[in-house]
């Protein structure tokens, strides 16, 4: 499975995005993309924690297509 997470602000430091090392991410549309291979619930859940405990606001996740 592949997601997409959201994060509000298109300048999200280099340090946090490194705390992502699974993921590949992109700036667009003022927000910073994360996305990538998600391996299972569990995966996702913790991916999500990570998020909220380094202070950033998921704006958007989705799973995508194929």
């Amino acid at each position: 499975m592949h997601y997409e997470i959201r994060i509000a602000g298109h300048h999200v430091p280099t340090e946090l995005t490194r705390a992502f090392p699974e993921l590949e991410h992109v700036a667009m549309s003022g927000q910073t993309v994360l996305f990538g291979p998600i391996i299972d619930d569990a995966h996702l859940y913790g991916l999500l924690a990570r998020c909220q405990s380094l202070g950033l606001r998921v704006v958007e996740m989705r799973r995508l297509a194929g």
